[in-house]
């Protein structure tokens, strides 16, 4: 049967490194962070010239992106429980290596088929690396500065994201496409050397055995959900889709029926019988549907409504993530004082007025007025996601920590999929001088769903401040 967790039980605790040594763990994890989110946004930018280099359509093109998306989807969870059986390091470290060989790779790749498998394995190491670096953290820090080493990493993914556009355009400037993935492999060495030195060895990890029939049938039912609501929002043949659905029922049901037989399943159901935990995944997803049905809708509402250039688009989407730079610490040290239910809750509802406010822009309204506006976005986001994401792997036993973070990422990969394939129906059925009004309102719904699901949490002790108290009784 499911192993019970007792909610009111006391999460075992850690210490954390000592200093200097902490600093320079946190520097690995760092740069494993910036090669990851680097990775994603440089592609995206190079897509049309790779197109037109290999030959092939947009459509087939996009496999470079689909394909490194969906190795990670089908291999997190996997990831996150070989992370709790044989250390979360060891994974993380490969992951870091195949990063470099799999960037490299991609760097020398003369045809498509070439850098799409290499894409693929590549989506593998970062699967490797995201599964295992939230779990990390409580290694590395002490258990009362969580939410602030929580904060550090909001703030490392916030500069990457907001500087990936500008380090693709830099290095188009002077050299070729292949030189974007190059760039990745002294980032990854770098990461690679620090973490061998100084990334901590975990003493706790369970028993079990790594359950491989487990990991086939989640590959296939979250490999299956993606892609069937892929096709679902791009109207691809419905008898096609209605075989999927068939096999993602059947496979899925029988995932979910083993998982709930193990002791330690790879898909923890077994953690979202602590209150806190299950309230805070539930509104990581909410929170996340919000943001991609923002950040997908905001360049179209930009361009076609609003009449903004491409260059311009990009300029004015910039404040949101260095709004989020600057909050996303700032949770993180809030958090260690105030109950994560209400600064999600804040978060979350500045995030849902801004957006709302985004929705209201016209064509005459000024620039100042859309940066306030997005800033109000960066700032909600950055002040929900650190204390939450704090809250999750805080939540759940040490030794569950790598389950905690394989949940974390499946929360946020189902929520950006879902909001993906919210904004292609709603451009599907909703008049197009509209359409993407209606996207940024329908998110700041979910913003508002996940302020009120936030604030559910109130009624439970924050894990974050329980050492503390622990301290101050003793």
């Amino acid at each position: 049967m499911v192993q019970s967790i007792n909610p009111t039980q006391k999460n075992d605790e850690t210490d954390g490194l000592p200093m200097p040594k902490r600093i320079w763990a946190v520097v690995s994890v760092g740069f494993a962070l910036c090669m990851s989110v680097l990775d994603i946004n440089i592609v995206n930018i190079v897509l049309p010239t790779l197109s037109h280099d290999f030959g092939t359509s947009p459509a087939v093109t996009t496999w470079i992106i689909n394909g490194y998306q969906l190795a990670i989807v089908i291999s997190l969870l996997s990831f996150s429980a070989l992370g709790e059986i044989i250390g979360y390091r060891k994974v993380f470290l490969s992951g870091i290596g195949l990063f470099c060989v799999t960037s490299l790779i991609c760097a020398l790749s003369d045809s498509f088929w070439t850098l799409t498998v290499a894409r693929i394995f590549q989506g593998f190491s970062a699967s490797a690396i995201t599964s295992v670096n939230t779990a990390q953290l409580r290694y590395i820090y002490p258990k009362s500065q969580i939410g602030r080493g929580m904060g550090i990493n909001a703030m490392v993914v916030a500069i990457s994201a907001a500087a990936g556009p500008s380090v693709a355009s830099g290095i188009l400037s002077i050299a070729s496409w292949h030189w974007l993935f190059a760039i990745n492999v002294p980032l990854g060495l770098t990461a690679l050397l620090l973490g061998i030195k100084h990334l901590p060895r975990q003493e706790e990890r369970t028993k079990r055995k790594f359950d491989y029939i487990s990991a086939i049938a989640n590959a296939v039912t979250f490999g299956l959900l993606i892609y069937t609501l892929d096709g679902f929002a791009h109207h691809e043949k419905m008898d096609f889709l209605f075989i999927q659905l068939i096999v993602l029922a059947v496979v899925g049901t029988y995932y979910v029926r083993r998982q709930l037989t193990q002791t330690t399943p790879l898909l923890p159901l077994d953690l979202l019988r602590i209150p806190i935990f299950r309230l805070s995944i539930l509104t990581s997803i909410c929170s996340f549907i919000a943001q991609m049905t923002a950040m997908v809708s905001l360049p179209f509402f930009l361009q076609n409504t609003l009449g903004h250039s491409e260059v311009m688009t990009g300029l004015l989407l910039t404040p949101w993530p260095l709004a989020t730079l600057v909050t996303a610490p700032l949770a993180g040290y809030l958090v260690e004082r105030i109950h994560p239910g209400i600064l999600g809750s804040a978060g979350m509802a500045l995030f849902a007025v801004g957006l709302f406010s985004l929705s209201s822009l016209t064509a005459e309204s000024s620039d100042i007025s859309t940066i306030l506006r997005l800033m109000l976005c960066g700032a909600g986001f950055g002040l929900f996601q650190t204390p939450n994401n704090s809250t999750i792997i805080s939540s759940a036993p040490t030794q569950r920590s790598g389950g905690a973070s394989g949940m974390l990422g499946m929360a946020r990969l189902l929520g950006q999929t879902t909001g993906t394939t919210l904004v292609a129906l709603l451009f599907s059925f909703v008049a197009h001088d509209r359409s993407t009004a209606v996207c940024l309102m329908v998110g700041s719904g979910f913003a508002v769903v996940a302020a009120i699901v936030s604030s559910l949490r109130l009624s439970q002790p924050s894990p974050l401040k329980r050492k503390k108290e622990l301290i101050k009784s003793g």
